[in-house]
């Protein structure tokens, strides 16, 4: 039996606007297996933002439960949620949102340096990350003297350095041109032959098509969810 890594069970988060009630999800349910590579996709509004915020711990669901590798994140403390965030999940995001006064290495190891990892340990295993991301000549280059195909690089090779459980990638590609773009998602490829689960937030249907899995939100709810 496959194991679920993400178990969303009548998932509803409503946001009060003043006096007006305005609920973004309205009752998702769902399991993403250990392994998967997925796409989340939808039109603007849909619930996209609001879905991947409560799958990267930044926020919780107003009802309903959501089980992380095992763990009910539903109702921890702020604190607990941060330490959640630290050890299962990696992000990567659209701006990279790399620090642009540390360099190629340095950026690779602030994870571990939150987690009070060793730091000869955090410096060998952000080395090994970097000659992964094809970066290995660029160690001590700082973001702005970098393409922003290399800035995603060394983005991915952060999310991975405490080898977190979950990959979330909010439009990855999104400010990348084309060639340097499939570049990344071949990278995302090797990830998942590897074994790695994968969630992404895209609104490119070529992009969704290269996943094995896509999920269609709509107005808050799961309009298709599809395998390949």
């Amino acid at each position: 039996m496959e194991q679920s890594v993400i178990q969303f069970n009548d998932v509803r988060k409503t946001y009060q606007l003043g006096t007006v009630s305005v609920e973004v999800l309205k009752g998702i349910s769902l399991a993403i297996h250990t392994g998967e590579y997925v796409s989340i996709m939808g039109p603007s509004g849909c619930g996209k933002s609001t879905m991947l915020n409560l799958l990267g711990c930044l926020d919780r669901p107003t009802s309903g439960t959501y089980h992380l590798d095992g763990k009910n994140i539903a109702n921890l403390t702020d604190d607990e949620l941060s330490a959640i965030r630290g050890l299962k999940l990696g992000f990567i995001f659209q701006s990279y949102n790399l620090i642009q006064q540390l360099s190629v290495l340095e950026n690779i190891e602030v994870p571990l340096f939150y987690q009070g990892r060793d730091e000869a340990e955090s410096r060998e295993i952000a080395m090994g990350l970097a000659k992964m991301v094809g970066l290995e000549h660029r160690l001590h280059h700082k973001p702005f003297e970098l393409s922003g195909g290399q800035q995603q690089r060394v983005g991915i090779a952060r999310s991975l350095a405490n080898d977190p459980v979950v990959l979330l990638a909010d439009e990855p590609t999104g400010n990348l041109d084309s060639t340097s773009g499939r570049d990344i998602l071949k990278i995302f490829e090797e990830l998942h032959e590897r074994g790695k689960t994968i969630l992404m937030v895209t609104h490119d249907p070529k992009i969704g098509q290269l996943t094995s899995r896509t999920i269609q939100l709509c107005d808050g709810e799961v309009q298709n969810d599809v395998q390949r």
